[in-house]
């Protein structure tokens, strides 16, 4: 199916004489092989000669390189060794200058039409040929090309009924599994569910009941809160009364003290108001009252009461 043409590649690492044994023992495994290699073809006058001692050369040897290495006063493609160095286009050296000579310039047109015209050809009658469709002999009877084509078809829908049951099933299954998983997804999905409801339940019991202490709690605490400022507002009364009460008490005994000793209580206001010019020795104006000696002693008592 496709034409081959051998080489040897690293020519450089086989010295002369080696390279001539090897040459010569790839070729007997061709042949001993069975292997259809490419020979130039020596049918054409022009090209006749140079082609048979090429096919005498092959296999081609050959040394490749990405490198230019300056010989004499030109850069030439070669490979640099401690020796020595080993050029790729020097027909001594290797032979691919003789390989690009006969697959670009010689023979080109030859290798595309055998290509062609050979091997495409040799393809596409093994494709034919798996196909149904064969070449007849001169003695058999000649195929009807409708009937080939009519087995065939059948045959080809046949096949592609099956491979219809096949998807289709295979679609079925896969629709089947899926489902399946679905189910267990979906159950998982309920009783994770089912569970975290359940600890809501719980969580939301105890809220309410510890929502309910905190009720019973406070409900206490606003009773004893209520209770305590009763008894607040008691004292508060009963201290506020007591002082109210001993003023009163006190006014009394004054009154009844200045009519005893026959002063009036309007003389006693007219003393008590002169008397703030000058100072009594008593400590307070109600022991000015209740101590008539001094008031009697003041000079100031005794003008306003003339």
């Amino acid at each position: 199916q496709v034409n081959i043409i051998p080489i040897i590649a690293k020519a450089d690492t086989i010295s002369k004489s080696e390279l001539h044994k090897f040459k010569i023992k790839i070729m007997s495994e061709l042949v001993s092989n069975g292997v259809q290699i490419y020979q130039f073809p020596t049918d054409d006058e022009a090209v006749a000669e140079i082609n048979s001692v090429m096919n005498a050369h092959l296999p081609f040897a050959v040394v490749g390189s990405t490198e230019e290495v300056k010989v004499g006063n030109k850069l030439v493609r070669a490979r640099q060794y401690p020796w020595g160095v080993v050029q790729v286009e020097n027909e001594s050296h290797c032979d691919f200058v003789k390989l690009r000579e006969m697959l670009i310039r010689v023979n080109m047109e030859d290798l595309r039409e055998q290509t062609h015209t050979r091997h495409y050809e040799l393809y596409r009658r093994c494709k034919l040929e798996e196909m149904g469709f064969k070449d007849t002999d001169p003695d058999s009877q000649p195929f009807s090309l409708q009937e080939t084509y009519e087995t065939k078809r059948k045959e080809f829908l046949g096949e592609l009924q099956k491979k219809e049951e096949e998807m289709r099933q295979m679609f079925v299954n896969k629709v089947k599994e899926t489902e399946a998983e679905l189910k267990e997804k979906e159950r998982e999905l309920h009783e994770k569910f089912e569970h975290l409801k359940r600890i809501h339940q719980e969580e939301k019991r105890k809220v309410e009941e510890k929502r309910r202490e905190l009720e019973e709690e406070m409900n206490a605490f606003n009773r004893r809160k209520v209770a305590v400022e009763t008894l607040q507002s008691q004292s508060l009364q009963a201290t506020s009364q007591q002082p109210l009460k001993k003023d009163k008490d006190k006014k009394n005994r004054s009154v009844i003290t200045g009519n005893q000793s026959g002063v009036s209580l309007s003389s006693s206001k007219v003393m008590i108001t002169k008397a703030n010019v000058e100072p009594l020795s008593c400590t307070s104006w109600w022991h000015a009252i209740q101590c008539c000696s001094c008031l009697v002693k003041s000079a100031t008592w005794r003008e306003g009461f003339i």
